[in-house]
């Protein structure tokens, strides 16, 4: 029973997880449908409204990767990313409602029918040949540019999984990128006027339980949920554009290039956004971290925790641990830690010793330009015990060595929360008062602290 209970509860919670997809599944026809908007087609069309719309023409927005689509057997003549950039591109312009877009991609075919629109109506009406006939087309004042650059596959994979007794469950993803770039021409004198960069990750998903197991004898159990969700390339493709028009826009405000209908007091704050936007972008790698100059070179930091002793008694608990320490920078890697502890060390309601240290070590910061950052560290120090029933065989000042590893997060440019674990060696086996068998005796520090950094700027965000 106790082994059905613990199936019902893993099913369970993964199909509550996934409940979207496992009581929704698709088994019929399902009709047209209007297409999906985003969360930038929306921004498109709550910009404000342009004081004259431009006129622009876009002749070809079109893939330049390349790139075919992959397969588990090679790849294959799909390609990877949408052929219509063109398409959704005027949709985007259309919907921001700052710009007309005029036919262009397929002129030929405009200028053919309006040839034959000029012939028929000679030949029916008998106009003179110097009447206009058909009212002209519309010239862009403005060529947009550009294409989709990149598809980069697996820039991201991972995943996880367990199994127990035939019981397991697993997760998988995958992410990939597309990139884009639009520019915009000016038509009287060819100049570029502006080009947005703009890219967009695609998540790939897949998460599922199963079970394999023999309930009884010749009596075998097999289950098995799950999902697996692909983001749409089209659709990323589709979202990066509606940015880039979103970005033509914004900026060319900016510039002057083209004003609000209301002035351009009622762009300020969009402007604003958009500004802080981009420095946040030019600040944020590939994936999806922000890069962090540290120019602080020192912090104070405070810890609290358990010390756990690992002595010469089998029962082992845990006493309080305080930690003081400062911590300052040679590298952005490498810095120096000095530090003061208190702490107390227990066993099997015999031992309780209580200890001041102090200790020096060398940091190594793996992501130092991270808002998260693992760190390790090692060195040595002295601790001194400050009981009064010391054997006398006993030493009062121990030496130690220490290792151990933790990581950080900046809340903010001042304070960091972090966390530690720690293995302190004695060089003695005299840290429960007890000298017995050949190992010297050693303890553990677990704890979580707060770090508070000196000077006029910590964890400063600058660009690359």
């Amino acid at each position: 029973m106790n082994f059905l209970k613990r199936i019902s509860v893993v099913t369970f919670a993964t199909i509550v997880s996934s409940c979207g997809t496992t009581f929704n599944q698709p088994v019929d026809f399902q009709k047209a449908r209007i297409g999906e908007i985003s969360t930038v087609t929306k921004k498109l069309e709550k910009l404000p409204e342009p004081e004259e719309a431009v006129v622009v023409g876009v002749y070809n927005f079109r893939d330049l990767t390349g790139q075919y689509k992959a397969s588990e057997t090679g790849s294959t003549f799909s390609t990877a990313v949408t052929q219509g950039g063109t398409s959704i591109l005027i949709k985007a312009l259309a919907d921001s409602k700052w710009f007309v877009p005029i036919e262009r991609e397929n002129i030929g075919n405009l200028l053919n029918e309006r040839n034959i629109i000029r012939s028929t109506r000679e030949e029916y009406r008998g106009t003179p040949k110097n009447e206009p006939q058909v009212p002209p087309l519309l010239y862009a004042g403005i060529l947009l540019e550009g294409g989709i650059v990149s598809y980069d596959t697996n820039i991201l994979t991972g995943g996880m999984g367990a199994r127990y007794f035939g019981v397991g469950g697993s997760t998988q993803y995958r992410q990939d990128r597309v990139t884009i770039y639009l520019r915009a021409i000016s038509t009287s004198n060819g100049k570029i006027l502006k080009n947005i960069y703009i890219s967009k990750t695609i998540l790939s998903q897949e998460v599922g339980v199963n079970l394999f197991k023999y309930v009884n004898f010749q009596r075998l159990l097999e289950a098995e949920v799950g999902f697996t969700r692909n983001e749409p390339v089209q659709l990323a493709v589709k979202e990066a554009i509606e940015k880039a028009v979103e970005g033509l826009v914004i900026e060319g405000i900016q510039d002057k290039l083209w004003q609000p209908k209301d002035g351009w007091e009622s762009a300020d704050q969009l402007v604003l956004d958009y500004a802080k936007e981009k420095d946040e972008a030019e600040l944020t790698k590939i994936y999806d971290r922000k890069y962090i100059d540290n120019e602080h070179k020192s912090s104070l930091g405070i810890s609290g925790g358990a010390a756990i002793l690992s002595g010469d008694y089998s029962k082992k608990d845990a006493g309080a641990l305080l930690k003081l320490d400062f911590n300052t920078a040679l590298t952005p890697s490498f810095s120096l830690n000095f530090a003061a502890t208190a702490f107390q060390l227990e066993s099997s309601n015999v031992v309780q010793n209580k200890f001041i240290g102090t200790e020096g070590n060398v940091l190594f910061k793996l992501l130092p330009h991270d808002n998260f950052g693992p760190y390790i560290y090692g060195g040595g120090g002295l601790i001194f015990n400050l009981e009064n029933d010391i054997p006398d065989n006993i030493g009062s000042t121990h030496f130690k060595l220490q290792y151990g590893l933790g990581a950080e997060y900046l809340l903010n440019e001042k304070i960091g929360l972090k966390i530690f674990a720690e293995h302190n060696i004695g060089l003695d086996d005299e840290l429960d008062n007890l000298i017995n068998g050949k190992r010297d005796d050693h303890y553990f520090n677990l704890g979580i602290g707060v770090n508070y950094y000196l000077g006029k700027s910590a964890g400063k965000n600058t660009k690359k």
